[in-house]
Formats: structure tokens, C-alpha cells, sequence
């Protein structure tokens, strides 16, 4: 590749890391995993990039490629079968913090439990704030498909974190 449109390729990876690492770490539950796939995310646009680069929203295929390779590693299987840990040893937070976090704990913990397509239409349409028409595209869907996979995944997402919003009182 020419040094130039390297060098522009690096930039774009360097710009869009943050998001994608955070878009990954939410659709996998696990920030090793999320690297992985945004790794793999990248290498793919890489091989691609002299094409990609011309495209009108190269945002919006990368993520879209981020959540094929997310899926396609879950198809995998190997992720299911290798625990290094339990669970992760509790860290010291501060008493102002501990609330915030627990509440982001508990939507994480309650987004892992989701299937891995339904993860993906909230981590887009909530986190990436695509549209219904983008996440279709994005998942190779009809619209449709992205609204009952929303309506279902939050309807889990209720019944799941339903006994934390009563034990903390932050029922509606």
C-alpha cells in the first residue's frame, strides 16, 4: 500500500478506536474478546481500505463489519468452552461511583445474556445510534427483523433487570 493512503488508514484506525473498542466490549461482555474482534474488524477493512476509503460512510461499514465479526465468532464456539476466570476479583471503587457502576454492571451483565443478534440491533441502534433502515443494512436484514429483535431484546432486558430497579427502588 502507498504510504500515503497507509498513513490515512492508520489515522482512520487511530480516530475511531475508542468507539470501537466500546461498541465491541458491549456486544462480547468482555474487553480481551471486543479486542479481539476489533482487531480482526481492522485487519479485514485494512486488506480493503483502497476501495473502502471511497466509500460515503466508511463508519458505517466498519460497524457493520464489527458486529459480522462478533457473530461470527460466536458461531464459533470456541468463546463458550474457555473460562480463564469465574469471575473478575472485585476492585476497590468509591463509595460517590459504586451506584453508577453498579447500575452500568448490571446492564452489561444483563445485555451478555442476550443472543448475539439481538445484542447487536441494541448495541447499534442504542450505543451507535444507527437507525431501523442502518442496523438492517448493517445486519443484512429486512427492517422488521431489527424492530421484533429490539422489542424482544428489551422485553428481556426488563425481565432481567426488573428485580434490581425493585431491590433499588428505581422503579418507574
Amino acid at each position: 500500500m502507498a504510504d500515503a493512503v497507509e498513513e490515512e488508514f492508520h489515522e482512520f484506525a487511530r480516530s475511531r478506536m475508542p468507539a470501537l473498542r466500546r461498541a465491541a466490549y458491549l456486544l462480547c461482555g468482555d474487553w480481551s474478546r471486543g479486542d479481539d474482534v476489533v482487531q480482526r474488524t481492522l485487519t479485514d477493512v485494512y486488506a480493503r481500505w483502497k476501495r473502502v476509503r471511497g466509500f460515503d460512510n466508511i463508519d458505517a461499514y466498519v460497524r457493520t463489519v464489527l458486529v459480522h465479526r462478533f457473530i461470527d465468532e460466536q458461531r464459533r464456539g470456541w468463546w463458550s468452552r474457555v473460562h480463564l476466570v469465574e469471575r473478575l476479583p472485585d476492585r476497590s471503587v468509591e463509595d460517590v461511583a459504586l451506584q453508577s457502576v453498579a447500575v452500568g454492571l448490571d446492564l452489561r451483565n444483563a445485555l451478555a445474556e442476550l443472543p448475539p443478534r439481538q445484542r447487536a440491533v441494541l448495541v447499534l441502534r442504542f450505543f451507535c445510534d444507527m437507525s431501523v433502515e442502518q442496523t438492517a443494512d448493517a445486519l443484512r436484514c429486512a427492517p422488521g427483523t431489527v424492530k421484533s429483535q429490539t422489542s424482544a431484546a428489551l422485553g428481556t432486558m426488563r425481565r432481567i433487570l426488573a428485580p434490581t430497579l425493585i431491590d433499588t427502588g428505581r422503579t418507574k
